[in-house]
């Protein structure tokens, strides 16, 4: 049963998310649109899964749900962080610092989803992934301590991340 499973859904996150991106393209619920969205869900993912021999295991849901909404947080309380550097502070008084966060991660989707974090959280940006793939290049608007910003980095996000995808 299991096995008729993987072979149906090969890849039940890409399913789901061709499912709701199709309802979203279409705007309009209805049951065609949905039993529409459903085969499509289906069908490209089992066309698709000869091409993808190494397909990243499927990340552990209610952890990365609860891991999407602390970053939300994160990304509202930078917002207003920024904003008080920004007008408050004068130019020669902000501390911008080169971040290099060393990476305990190894999965290419895990340090996508963490430099998509860092980027999405204003007041930091990331530059660059060395090619090994072991270190990651943070630029930051403003840190008083780079060392505490890094591990502030490693110990919020990336060993969530671990959690979810490794």
């Amino acid at each position: 049963m299991r096995r008729l499973g993987k072979r149906l859904l090969p890849h039940p996150v890409l399913s789901l998310i061709l499912v709701v991106v199709w309802c979203l393209l279409v705007n309009a619920l209805s049951l065609g649109t949905v039993v529409l969205a459903v085969i499509l869900g289906i069908v490209i993912p089992i066309a698709t899964a000869p091409y993808w021999p190494d397909r990243p295991a499927t990340p552990k849901m209610f952890k990365l749900t609860l891991y999407v909404v602390m970053v939300i947080w994160d990304i509202a309380v930078a917002c207003v962080q920024v904003a008080f550097i920004v007008l408050v502070r004068s130019n020669d008084r902000m501390r911008p610092a080169w971040l290099v966060i060393p990476l305990e991660l190894r999965t290419p989707e895990a340090i996508t989803m963490l430099a998509g974090t860092i980027t999405l959280t204003p007041g930091t940006v990331s530059t660059d992934l060395s090619d090994d793939g072991h270190y990651l290049l943070v630029h930051a608007l403003d840190s008083a301590d780079p060392a505490a910003d890094v591990q502030a980095i490693k110990d919020r996000y990336e060993r969530r991340l671990m959690e979810i995808f490794e």
